[in-house]
């Protein structure tokens, strides 16, 4: 099925992946990433790191590449985005993360926070949220995760409670990536309590530093603060900040979570140790079983890359591909964990985290150190492979 044939009324199976073959204009929009990011190496901002959609916060980047109509790219025109679909964001992004750069600060807000609000959301939040997005000037982070509802979101304990003029929220959220230097985050809570467990919730938009909104950093291995327990004790949300339906919460989270489990980053989060693996093999004389498995990585790399061009075109389309979307997730997160197992069986190194920065031996511990995470964040293997059992079952 090529994306031509696709259209938003046409059935998708939760096997289907779209053959896709990217049009002219992508290639040319391809060679303008490029040289952006050649320039922004030179100024010393591209280090070429690991996992750079997590760990590079760079507000400043980020405003650059919204200047160039990079930010917002699948946003209409009329919200302040360039319109161009998902098919030539992807390029964009699949670019940057390639060559390591830092677009953490707007990844979320990118990613999924502009497109949840532009399908969900009222007029009004399209009008105030997006324009901002697209300029690069408003960040978003993901409140869906607690302490004992990590994957299985439908058991989330924070409440939203009724009061005159709006909702008061009470509970606690984990994982919140970039909270304590975002604006905004996408809170799950339940509004009412059902018997169907997917009832009864809702989606928020909380301002991160509101009354009542209290951050405490969760360091990972390296000593890094990325992420975050954010409790809310309490805090006021407006009306106007219920984001989509009342009680609509669970199939809105579900649809966001395709954007969020498909896209290149769970494939190329380790991209760049394998290009600093291929620049010491340079240097050295190769044995045919260092050439093997090199070609193998590569191999996986380019079946997981047309299957999550696939959902790309998928979305593109109009439709929802969660099934397909948990199947890049699993098979994209499993290979970023092989591949940075496979760097270190190919070419054995000692990694350093002090050493020369871009070295290989640096990369490789800033890798290692960010492993726990990969087969975790966007929900677990074995979660994503019961979504993708009960999809193919419904099919």
């Amino acid at each position: 099925m090529s994306p031509s044939t696709l259209s938003p009324t046409s059935t998708l199976s939760p096997i289907a992946f779209p053959d896709v073959a990217l049009p002219e204009s992508a290639r040319r929009l391809r060679a303008e990433v490029r040289a952006f990011v050649d320039e922004e190496r030179a100024r010393g901002t591209v280090l070429g790191r690991p996992d750079s959609w997590l760990a590079g916060w760079d507000p400043g980047f980020s405003r650059r590449l919204a200047e160039r109509g990079w930010v917002g790219m699948a946003l209409p025109a009329e919200y302040g985005g360039a319109g161009r679909g998902f098919l030539e964001r992807y390029v964009v992004i699949e670019e940057l993360l390639a060559a390591g750069a830092p677009v953490s600060a707007h990844w979320v807000s990118d990613r999924q926070a502009g497109p949840s609000i532009l399908q969900h959301g009222t007029e009004e939040q399209r009008r105030f949220f997006l324009p901002r997005i697209a300029a690069g000037q408003c960040f978003f982070s993901i409140g869906m995760s607690e302490k004992n509802s990590g994957s299985d979101l439908a058991s989330v304990a924070t409440r939203a409670e009724r009061t005159a003029d709006g909702w008061q929220l009470t509970g606690t959220k984990m994982w919140t990536g970039g909270a304590h230097v975002n604006d905004y985050a996408i809170v799950l809570a339940r509004t009412e309590d059902a018997e169907d467990k997917h009832a009864g919730l809702s989606q928020f938009i909380v301002d991160l530093r509101a009354p009542g909104v209290r951050i405490e950093p969760i360091r990972l291995m390296s000593g890094e603060h990325r992420f975050n327990a954010v409790h809310l004790e309490g805090i006021d949300v407006p009306d106007g900040l219920l984001l989509g339906r009342r009680g609509g919460g669970w199939k809105q989270v579900t649809g966001e979570l395709a954007f969020e489990r498909s896209g290149p980053e769970r494939y190329l989060s380790t991209f760049p140790l394998l290009v600093s693996l291929l620049r010491e093999l340079e240097q050295h004389s190769t044995t045919a079983e260092q050439l093997t498995q090199t070609g193998v990585l590569t191999a996986r790399l380019h079946s997981v890359r047309q299957l999550s061009l696939g959902v790309a075109a998928a979305l593109d389309a109009g439709h929802s591909p969660d099934t397909q979307a948990a199947l890049v997730k699993d098979l994209g997160t499993r290979l970023e964990g092989t591949l940075v197992d496979t760097v270190r069986s190919i070419l054995p190194t000692p990694s350093d985290p002090h050493a020369t920065p871009g070295s290989h031996p640096e990369l490789l511990a800033f890798a290692l150190l960010h492993s726990p995470g990969y087969t975790l964040r966007g929900g677990t293997n074995e979660i994503l492979r019961g979504i993708i059992t009960r999809g193919l079952e419904r099919h």
